[in-house]
Protein backbone atom coordinates (compact mmCIF):
# COMPACT_ATOMS: atom_id res chain seq x y z
CA UNK A 1 0.00 0.00 0.00
CA UNK A 2 1.54 3.42 -1.00
CA UNK A 3 2.53 5.69 1.85
CA UNK A 4 1.57 9.54 1.60
CA UNK A 5 4.03 12.07 2.98
CA UNK A 6 2.57 15.22 4.99
CA UNK A 7 3.84 18.54 6.87
CA UNK A 8 1.97 20.07 9.51
CA UNK A 9 2.93 22.90 11.23
CA UNK A 10 3.54 24.74 14.49
CA UNK A 11 4.71 27.24 16.33
CA UNK A 12 7.27 26.04 18.82
CA UNK A 13 6.23 28.24 21.41
CA UNK A 14 2.56 26.84 21.52
CA UNK A 15 3.79 23.28 21.26
CA UNK A 16 7.62 22.37 20.35
CA UNK A 17 8.58 19.08 18.48
CA UNK A 18 10.61 18.83 21.84
CA UNK A 19 7.69 18.81 23.79
CA UNK A 20 5.99 16.64 21.39
CA UNK A 21 9.18 13.95 21.50
CA UNK A 22 8.63 14.34 25.31
CA UNK A 23 5.06 13.31 25.45
CA UNK A 24 5.46 10.67 23.19
CA UNK A 25 2.33 11.46 21.28
CA UNK A 26 -0.30 13.96 20.63
CA UNK A 27 -3.51 14.55 19.01
CA UNK A 28 -3.27 16.75 16.87
CA UNK A 29 -6.46 18.93 17.10
CA UNK A 30 -7.88 22.63 16.59
CA UNK A 31 -8.26 22.82 12.68
CA UNK A 32 -10.34 24.85 11.56
CA UNK A 33 -9.41 25.28 7.74
CA UNK A 34 -11.39 23.18 5.48
CA UNK A 35 -8.15 22.20 3.41
CA UNK A 36 -6.26 21.29 5.82
CA UNK A 37 -8.76 19.07 7.77
CA UNK A 38 -9.28 17.69 4.24
CA UNK A 39 -5.77 16.28 4.60
CA UNK A 40 -6.08 15.19 7.77
CA UNK A 41 -9.08 13.07 6.77
CA UNK A 42 -6.67 11.65 4.45
CA UNK A 43 -4.23 10.41 6.52
CA UNK A 44 -3.92 6.70 6.85
CA UNK A 45 -2.06 4.92 9.73
CA UNK A 46 1.45 5.00 8.99
CA UNK A 47 1.77 7.90 6.81
CA UNK A 48 4.96 9.96 7.14
CA UNK A 49 4.32 13.16 8.94
CA UNK A 50 7.01 15.99 8.87
CA UNK A 51 6.99 18.43 11.60
CA UNK A 52 7.67 22.10 10.90
CA UNK A 53 8.36 25.12 13.37
CA UNK A 54 6.48 27.92 11.99
CA UNK A 55 6.69 32.02 12.46
CA UNK A 56 9.98 32.06 14.74
CA UNK A 57 12.21 29.15 13.37
CA UNK A 58 10.33 28.32 9.81
CA UNK A 59 12.18 24.93 10.12
CA UNK A 60 11.22 21.35 9.18
CA UNK A 61 12.78 19.84 12.90
CA UNK A 62 11.18 16.40 13.23
CA UNK A 63 9.64 13.20 12.00
CA UNK A 64 6.55 11.55 12.72
CA UNK A 65 3.99 8.85 11.77
CA UNK A 66 0.13 8.90 11.89
CA UNK A 67 -0.89 6.37 14.78
CA UNK A 68 -4.45 6.91 14.74
CA UNK A 69 -6.73 7.85 11.30
CA UNK A 70 -9.02 10.98 11.29
CA UNK A 71 -11.69 11.22 13.99
CA UNK A 72 -14.05 13.84 16.05
CA UNK A 73 -12.16 16.86 16.79
CA UNK A 74 -13.10 16.48 20.22
CA UNK A 75 -11.27 20.20 20.89
CA UNK A 76 -14.58 21.60 18.18
CA UNK A 77 -17.75 22.80 19.69
CA UNK A 78 -19.45 22.88 16.64
CA UNK A 79 -18.75 21.89 12.76
CA UNK A 80 -17.13 18.75 11.46
CA UNK A 81 -13.58 18.85 12.42
CA UNK A 82 -10.92 16.12 12.34
CA UNK A 83 -8.12 15.24 14.22
CA UNK A 84 -5.91 12.19 14.23
CA UNK A 85 -3.13 10.96 16.35
CA UNK A 86 0.87 11.31 16.14
CA UNK A 87 3.57 9.68 16.94
CA UNK A 88 7.08 10.85 16.91
CA UNK A 89 9.88 9.21 15.45
CA UNK A 90 13.16 10.76 15.26
CA UNK A 91 13.95 14.21 15.36
CA UNK A 92 15.95 15.42 11.91
CA UNK A 93 19.87 15.43 12.09
CA UNK A 94 19.85 19.09 10.22
CA UNK A 95 17.01 20.86 10.12
CA UNK A 96 15.89 22.44 7.03
CA UNK A 97 15.17 25.90 6.89
CA UNK A 98 12.30 27.58 4.89
CA UNK A 99 14.87 29.24 3.37
CA UNK A 100 16.65 26.24 1.87
CA UNK A 101 13.23 25.10 1.09
CA UNK A 102 12.25 28.44 -1.04
CA UNK A 103 15.44 27.57 -3.19
CA UNK A 104 15.55 24.26 -3.81
CA UNK A 105 13.99 23.42 -7.43
CA UNK A 106 12.47 20.04 -5.98
CA UNK A 107 10.77 21.59 -3.17
CA UNK A 108 10.01 25.22 -4.24
CA UNK A 109 6.60 24.31 -5.46
CA UNK A 110 5.62 22.76 -1.77
CA UNK A 111 2.21 23.76 -0.51
CA UNK A 112 4.34 25.28 2.51
CA UNK A 113 5.78 27.51 0.00
CA UNK A 114 2.73 28.35 -2.39
CA UNK A 115 -0.12 28.56 0.34
CA UNK A 116 1.74 29.34 3.26
CA UNK A 117 -0.93 29.51 5.99
CA UNK A 118 -1.71 26.08 5.64
CA UNK A 119 -1.24 23.88 8.29
CA UNK A 120 -1.52 20.43 7.43
CA UNK A 121 -0.58 19.76 3.37
CA UNK A 122 0.44 17.09 1.50
CA UNK A 123 4.21 16.20 0.10
CA UNK A 124 4.91 13.74 -2.81
CA UNK A 125 7.44 11.27 -2.54
CA UNK A 126 9.96 13.01 -4.16
CA UNK A 127 9.47 15.95 -1.87
CA UNK A 128 9.33 14.21 1.39
CA UNK A 129 13.06 11.93 0.26
CA UNK A 130 14.80 14.94 -0.83
CA UNK A 131 13.58 17.29 2.55
CA UNK A 132 14.94 13.82 4.65
CA UNK A 133 18.23 13.81 2.15
CA UNK A 134 18.29 17.58 3.00
CA UNK A 135 18.15 17.14 7.22
CA UNK A 136 20.67 14.35 6.48
CA UNK A 137 18.17 11.76 8.10
CA UNK A 138 17.29 8.29 7.24
CA UNK A 139 13.48 6.74 7.75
Amino acid sequence: MAKNYWLVKQEPEAYSWTTFVKDGKTAWTGVRNFLARNNLRSMKKGDFVLFYHSVSEKQVVGLAKVEKEGYADPTATEGDWVAVDLVPVKTLGKPVTLEVIKADKILKDMLLVRQSRLSVTSLNKEQFEHLMKLAETKC
